[in-house]
């Protein structure tokens, strides 16, 4: 099954597609890339992919289109507009959407795949920075499952749980999941820190002493340093942890974990913080 697919177009050369771009090539897959400024992607180009003007160029004649942009307006974008994936990719093509968007898009441009002889995945991930780079991402994929099985080769370039959820939109679905349980526990995290701090605990030692205990998770081995030191690069933005929470709260109202962070970080984007880590939610406990 690998050899069907050898040649990749990839749309969204971000902060977690630089790295996958990366992987894809290490496992011998012909990377195309395309991105709106390419002094942004130069590193990526000097590792040997090849850069594209346009979505058109970037997915013709490749065997399989890989995306992960921004916000579900982007992923309309790309794959709708004229010149876009939906228009541009050959018959037969693979096109696997990995941005975090809405269960109903990834089932919109599923059909119009199927109308056009194309095949298409939702396959969104969970690993932030770090997963990308190490290659050890969770991917979610919904769509056809001999399509998945055909891709799966591909997926297992960029991470190390690669799971089928069912039809079109089920890896959306499962996504939405994933970022309600990451919100809890990162407003878990947070408080812990916040409580340690009020009480005047060596914070770095009190993290020590319960991270590998029933409070142990990625975000409390991981992210609770960074709050203490106040170290807030982004593996995974504020601003689309908004964006994916707000997805899940129209799909299902009434989830008061959901809402109650939610609006946290709605406060902090509203401050200007958007463009900070998910483990700057530690702010919000120092109003």
């Amino acid at each position: 099954m690998a050899d069907l697919i050898k040649t990749i177009g990839f749309i969204g050369v971000g902060v977690m597609g630089k790295s996958m771009v990366r992987n894809l090539m290490k496992k011998g897959y012909r990377v195309t890339i395309y991105a709106r400024t390419k002094e942004k992607v130069q590193d990526v180009i000097d590792d040997g992919a090849l850069f594209c003007e346009s979505i058109k160029a970037c997915v013709k004649n490749k065997d399989a289109v890989i995306t992960i942009v921004g916000y579900p307006k982007d992923v309309e974008e790309v794959y709708f507009s004229q010149e876009g994936v939906l228009n541009s990719a050959a018959k037969g093509t693979y096109l696997i959407d990995m941005t975090t968007t809405t269960p109903s898009l990834s089932v919109k441009i599923s059909e119009e795949a199927q109308t056009k002889g194309l095949k298409a995945l939702d396959a969104p991930v969970s690993g932030g920075d770090t997963g990308a780079l190490n290659a050890t991402l969770s991917i979610m994929v919904g769509g056809d499952k001999t399509d998945f099985e055909t891709c799966k080769p591909v997926f297992e370039a960029m991470g190390t749980t690669i799971i089928y959820e069912g039809q079109a939109g089920s890896g959306q679905h499962t996504k939405m999941a994933n970022q309600i349980a990451i919100a809890g526990i990162m407003a878990g995290v947070s408080e812990a820190i916040a409580y340690g701090n009020k009480v005047g605990l060596d914070i770095p030692t009190m993290i020590d002493s319960i991270k590998n205990g029933a409070a142990q998770s990625w975000h409390m081995t991981n992210n609770a340093p960074k709050m203490h030191k106040r170290e807030f690069e982004p593996g995974f933005y504020i601003k689309h942890m908004v964006k994916d929470l707000k997805i899940a709260n129209e799909e299902v109202a009434n989830l008061k974990v959901l809402e109650d962070v939610l609006e946290m970080y709605e406060t902090l984007e509203k401050k200007g913080d958007g463009d900070l880590g998910t483990q700057a939610l530690c702010k919000y406990y120092e109003k």
